[in-house]
């Protein structure tokens, strides 16, 4: 059995997967298999993947579902996988020559069970480090505590696949396609510390469609998933500043998903009616980028 699975979520990106598996082509170690988990394209996803799997450069499988969102792909992607380690890699993303090479030798050099997995870093097209490295003294952090500590960047993120089966799955809400990825990251965060690898395990592009250009409108058409992964943050984070700034989140969440219960809900009640005008300030305001974007896009086409 391979000893790492690289699995990439895919919604309509035919136009920018072929980046992604050409560079899992070229990996100078191959021990890894490619899943691909077609969250509802539309476009010719599936046939492109299809003819990659009777290439058989690489093994390759493909699973194809009712569009979830990135986190619903997330989950089917963690029932499939076998090996060891498994890491994300976008549908417009790819991975340096020697990645996966980096990956297995550093965790079977250094990895036990006492680790979640490896972070590594993020490099743009141009190959400079996404944020910042880890400090050189530092061997071990979790995902959070990096942040925590002053860390700045995006991070690639390699885990075991028996700890990342330990926790819940991703919730789903009807009608919503947007739960934080860092819901499982927290849990884990409680539990293990992850390997420090000060070396670039992906090149990312952002697209201008992706959910990182627009976190706004992911914000204003997903408030269940926010308003959860906002409980979350209410019970894990440490410090008190960030379990306000979460309850201002909720509140703004909860009353775009009109959830009238929001404060008997909240694990931290009292803290969240103190966030209650901040919080329909943040409401309004995000109601007002949201429309201002929408109507640029109708003048502008």
């Amino acid at each position: 059995m391979k000893t790492l699975t690289v699995f990439t979520p895919a919604y309509n990106r035919a136009h920018t997967i072929g980046r992604t598996y050409e560079s899992l082509c070229r990996q100078t170690c191959k021990d890894f298999e490619w899943l691909v988990i077609d969250d509802g394209s539309s476009d010719n996803t599936r046939a492109l993947v299809e003819g990659w799997i009777k290439e058989d450069k690489i093994p390759v499988r493909y699973i194809y579902q009712q569009n979830q969102g990135m986190h619903g792909a997330h989950n089917t992607a963690y029932r499939n996988i076998a090996t060891e380690l498994n890491t994300c890699i976008d549908s417009d993303d790819y991975m340096p020559d020697d990645a996966v090479e980096k990956i297995v030798t550093f965790w079977k050099q250094y990895g036990s069970d006492r680790y979640a997995g490896i972070i590594g870093l993020d490099q743009t097209m141009d190959g400079k480090i996404i944020g910042t490295k880890f400090p050189a003294d530092r061997k071990t952090t979790t995902l959070y505590g990096f942040y925590a500590r002053g860390g700045r960047g995006d991070k690639k993120l390699v885990y075991r696949t028996e700890v990342i089966r330990q926790y819940p799955e991703y919730p789903l809400f009807e009608g919503e396609k947007y739960v934080s990825l860092g819901y499982k990251y927290q849990l884990i965060d409680q539990d293990y510390e992850l390997l420090a690898l000060n070396e670039p395990l992906v090149t990312v592009e952002y697209q201008d469609d992706g959910s990182s250009r627009n976190m706004y409108r992911q914000y204003w058409n997903n408030p269940q998933g926010f308003a959860f992964i906002r409980k979350v943050d209410m019970r894990l984070v440490p410090d008190r500043k960030r379990k306000f700034m979460s309850c201002i989140h909720y509140v703004s969440s909860s009353l775009r998903a009109e959830n009238r219960r929001f404060i008997q809900e909240s694990p931290l009640p009292f803290l969240t009616i103190l966030a209650v005008l901040p919080g329909y300030m943040l409401y309004k305001y995000t109601e007002y980028k949201v429309k201002s974007e929408q109507k640029f896009k109708l003048r502008h086409g």
